[in-house]
């Protein structure tokens, strides 16, 4: 933060007006349609401008044609404005007057067609206006006007004024009138003025008159008598003045514009930039100056570092170097000569031809261009010219002998009295105050030709710091360098035009790579890695507050000393920098030349700089501060091409809207190009938008809903109007967005889906008693097959029970005979008893498989019995033994399902013997809950299941069909080494 800034409501006046910011918008560019005969300035910060084809408002960037929404002025042809206390815009035409306040136009029928010039109001608020033709004097008071026409007038009244004193004076065709209060009295035009279009106060209280005749007349006593104004003269014809805050008087002149403050005076003319023949001039609420020309619009605002040049006295814009002397006399070594500036006037020391000027005395002492300049210890400067070294004392140069001329790249004085030189393209000398001077070429000291571009004395040491052009620092002490620092070292790169001392005997060099600081043989590098906008620095600067200043190729920088503090004890920080451009009066350059010095610092504590166009101060403790925050405004939001009103509260938009735009604006009129804006569409954007001078802002295909567009600013000095201002608006649904649409097409889409559903349900269904017809008849077919196996299983039992089994007992009971036929003790006995018994095997065997084939015991036992028989039978034949429980409740099983459970026992039973290698078997028999249980579990080798070859295969497959048909399941658990388990479930259904 500055410690000390000055507002910038006021220019400084001492300045003259070519060293301020000028700006110039051109009819001939397209900027208006005709010459601005009229300047305004709302509390809202817009600026009106009155020409002869409407009223334009203005923010600085863009002026804009402006008409009362719905209505129309008394005539396009604006020719006076003004802002009453109250913010009321009086708009005076050529045919009549309105006013417009809170968005609301008042018309004045008491002086419709008639033609108004100049309005003014008094410290009362009345409003007073002069009328062309009619001659009548007018005052508006509450919203009425009150017209007073006097013969002695003549046809017009121009111009209204109100004195300190609170005096009305007017100018008519007649002469010069006090009006009010007392008796009005009249005072006669000097010889040669007919008319006066403007009238003011000079510094002691005087009425001057901006009239015809070459002159500005003032009234002396009861007199009006011609007086000679600095800046004008008899060709000049003033047209307006204006005294502005900072007690300047501006006049418009047909020779340009005549800037008077405290009997000085300057003018800025055609040749200077001027758009045109001044006429209005205005002075705005931060300070600015404005002034309408033949040719467009002109702004004079104050730089923040004010420029010296030609205009004022240096005998050419090109500086070197810069000297200040304890004298208080700044030395300027430019292209053709020296200079000195000494109590406002420049004394030229040159021969070369300049052009007169007033503020400047040349004094021809010097044969030749100085170059270089320095200071000794004794406080006399020197200059470095073609031929030698001089030094000025008692009104002339003296040489200093011993030392050759040409390119002294700086001067040194070691504080004994003594002086170091750099000759750029020869040695390092070193002139003693006796006069003896010693010589060290360059390449003793390592170096090529043009090597020192800086040096800086070490009064401490004796010795002398040195900066080389081709990049280094070296210290150079008893005739050789005792320590030197190069970019490997830390240094900046590149040349180093610049070397000072710190705090602590610290060295900064100013290099092409950075700000380095060398200390303790330690060195770190300020560039644009830690904040600075770029990384040469061209020179350094320390001021009285301890805040250090760059030139750089970027522009002038501004180090505040905490930030500086904070960068040395952490040289990886980034520093916060301010950065000082074209705008601000600095002008940039890429490099700087081998002479110097390039600033210097005077005993009032500033710095004084040498550009290529002069020489540019830097005040420190004065540097413009704008403390107004910008008015901010939202003028208008565009939707589809169509322009709706940015002041409603509840804007609507239509449905759809696909392009959408939204101009705003921010009222700081000293440098519209540097405000800055924050910008946010709640809504739509999740974060703040920072934009610099782009007062216009686009969205694309916004979902519909409610939005609040929310802008803010800051002026050039970086203070913001937190304020700002909102638009609320919505974008409503198009019918197809609607809620209602929606919830329609919902509940048809629901009806669709429920009609499909219902239509797949109906198919479902359908294929659903197909599948079931299919399956009940596979099932009765499955059944008939089952039936017809087990049909012709009893049959095949019967057969082998009836048939093959009688006949297999007939051949046993006949080799029985035939064995009583075979003598005793013959071997036919025993082949005979062999085949008996052999007949007995088959027989059983066959008995048992018509046992298989037909359970017999199943149907006249039941389940339970029959299962239990076959568990003792199978234990029997095969050697394994079973465990076999049998509920009895399991009787009233069905016929069918007893014989499918049945056969899933035998089938389970033959796996355990052809496959598990069981040592023993357990079958259980259960009803419980509606449901009859079959399991059989053994303790063998168990398989993976899924394997057909492990499981039986045809054998599972058949378990499987057999507990479907019957609405049942089938499990089978195994595993290897852990045995199997085959569960069946089948619904209960009594027989």
């Amino acid at each position: 933060m500055l410690l000390c800034s000055s507002s910038a409501f006021a220019l400084d006046p001492s300045l003259d007006v070519s060293q301020y910011a000028h700006t110039a918008w051109k009819i001939r560019d397209g900027f208006t349609e005709g010459p601005i005969q009229a300047i305004a300035q709302t509390p809202d910060g817009y600026l009106w401008l009155g020409t002869e084809s409407g009223l334009l408002r203005f923010d600085g960037v863009r002026a804009v044609p402006w008409q009362p929404p719905g209505e129309h002025l008394p005539s396009n042809h604006v020719s006076a404005l003004m802002v009453a206390h109250d913010g009321t815009l009086l708009i005076g035409t050529l045919k009549g007057l309105a006013t417009w306040k809170d968005s609301r136009l008042t018309h004045y029928p008491e002086v419709a067609g008639q033609r108004i010039l100049m309005l003014r109001q008094d410290r009362h608020g009345t409003v007073w206006f002069g009328e062309v033709g009619s001659g009548r004097l007018c005052a508006v008071q509450a919203a009425k006007v009150q017209c007073e026409r006097d013969e002695r007038f003549g046809r017009w009244v121009l111009a209204v004024y109100e004195d300190r004193a609170g005096n009305l004076w007017i100018t008519t065709q007649t002469g010069l009138w006090r009006w009010k209060p007392g008796p009005p009295e009249r005072y006669a035009y000097p010889p040669l003025t007919t008319e006066a279009n403007d009238l003011i106060e000079d510094d002691s209280g005087r009425i001057l008159l901006a009239a015809n005749g070459g002159s500005v007349p003032r009234l002396q006593g009861d007199k009006l008598e011609r007086h000679p104004v600095p800046g004008i003269n008899p060709a000049s014809r003033p047209s307006r003045f204006l005294r502005t805050s900072d007690g300047s008087l501006w006049i418009s002149t047909f020779d340009g514009l005549v800037h008077l403050h405290q009997g000085k005076a300057d003018v800025f003319g055609l040749a200077d930039g001027l758009s045109g023949n001044p006429y209005v001039i205005f002075e705005d609420r931060e300070g600015s100056v404005w002034v309408s020309t033949s040719g467009g619009l002109d702004r004079f605002r104050e730089y923040t570092f004010p420029l010296v040049s030609t205009k004022q006295g240096l005998s050419n814009p090109l500086a070197w170097g810069i000297l200040a002397t304890a004298d208080g006399s700044i030395w300027v070594a430019t292209a053709n000569g020296l200079n000195r500036w000494h109590d406002g006037r420049i004394t030229y020391y040159g021969k070369s031809p300049v052009p007169p000027h007033d503020r400047r005395t040349s004094v021809p002492l010097l044969e030749t261009v100085a170059r270089s300049l320095g200071v000794d210890d004794r406080g006399r400067p020197w200059a470095a010219i073609t031929d030698g070294v001089v030094y000025f004392e008692g009104g002339r140069f003296i040489r200093v002998p011993g030392l050759p001329g040409g390119n002294v790249g700086a001067f040194a004085p070691d504080g004994f009295g003594n002086m170091w030189v750099s000759l750029q393209d020869v040695a390092l000398f070193y002139r003693a105050a006796g006069g003896a001077v010693e010589r060290f070429p360059w390449n003793q000291l390592g170096q090529q030709h043009y090597a020192a571009s800086a040096l800086l004395p070490d009064r401490s040491q004796r010795g002398v710091w040195i900066g080389f052009w081709a990049g280094g620092v070296g210290y150079f002490k008893d005739g050789r360098i005792l320590a030197s620092y190069t970019a490997a070292d830390g240094l900046g790169g590149g040349a180093v035009t610049d070397l000072r001392f710190g705090e602590q005997g610290a060295v900064w060099a100013a290099t092409e790579g950075g700000l380095s600081r060398i200390q303790g043989g330690r060195v770190v590098t300020l560039n644009a890695k830690n904040g600075l906008p770029c990384d040469p620095v061209h020179w350094s600067m320390e001021d009285e507050d301890r805040s250090v200043w760059l030139f750089t190729p970027c522009g002038l920088v501004r180090l505040a000393r905490s930030e500086l503090d904070a960068w040395l004890n952490d040289p990886m920080r980034t520093i916060r920098v301010t950065v000082f451009d074209a705008s601000d009066g600095v002008a940039k350059m890429a490099t700087i030349g081998s002479y110097g010095p390039h600033v210097t610092r005077t005993a009032d504590g500033k710095l004084w700089f040498a550009t290529r166009d002069g020489i540019t101060r830097i005040d420190p403790r004065r540097l413009p501060h704008n403390d107004l925050p910008p008015p901010v405004h939202i003028e208008q939001i565009t939707a589809d091409g169509k322009v709706y009103d940015a002041g409603s509260r509840a804007l609507r938009l239509p449905a759809r809207v696909r392009d959408l735009a939204i101009d705003y604006t921010a009222l700081s009129l000293v440098a519209p190009e540097k405000v800055r804006f924050r910008i946010k569409l709640e809504g739509q954007d999740k974060d703040w938008r920072e934009l610099v001078n782009e007062r216009h802002v686009r969205y694309t295909n916004l979902p519909p809903k409610d939005y609040r567009f929310v802008v803010k600013a800051s002026n050039n000095s970086g203070v913001w109007n937190e304020d700002g201002a909102s638009l609320a608006f919505t974008i409503p649904p198009a019918f197809h967005e609607t809620t209602w649409f929606r919830a329609l097409c919902i509940a048809i889409l629901a009806a669709l889906l429920w009609a499909t559903y219902r239509i797949r349900v109906g198919v479902l269904e359908r294929h659903q008693r197909q599948m079931e017809q299919h399956q009940a008849e596979i099932t009765a077919l499955n059944e008939r097959l089952m039936k017809a196996q087990e049909e012709e299983r009893t049959r095949i039992a019967g057969e082998l029970h009836d048939g093959v089994l009688q006949q297999l007992t007939t051949v046993a009971l006949n080799l029985g005979a035939v064995k009583y036929q075979v003598p005793p003790g013959s071997p036919a006995n025993t082949e005979i008893d062999g085949v008996q018994d052999k007949l007995i095997e088959i027989g059983t065997g066959i008995r048992q498989l018509s046992h298989d084939l037909h359970p017999a015991s199943l149907h006249e036992a039941g389940l339970p019995k029959a299962l239990s028989s076959y568990c003792g039978e199978f234990s029997k034949t095969r050697g394994i033994p079973v465990s076999c429980e049998a509920d009895s409740d399991v009787k009233e099983l069905s016929p069918g399902a007893a014989l499918a459970l049945y056969r899933i026992a035998q089938e389970a039973l033959g796996n355990v013997a052809k496959h598990s290698k069981a040592k023993q078997v357990r079958v259980r028999l259960m009803r419980a809950d509606g449901v009859v249980r079959l399991t059989v579990s053994d303790d063998g080798i168990g398989f993976v299941p899924g394997r057909g070859g492990d499981s039986g295969g045809v054998g599972l497959v058949n378990m499987r069909e057999r507990v479907r048909q019957l609405d049942g399941t089938l499990e089978l658990e195994s595993e290897p080494g852990r045995g199997t388990i085959v569960r069946a479930e089948v619904p209960f259904r009594p027989a």
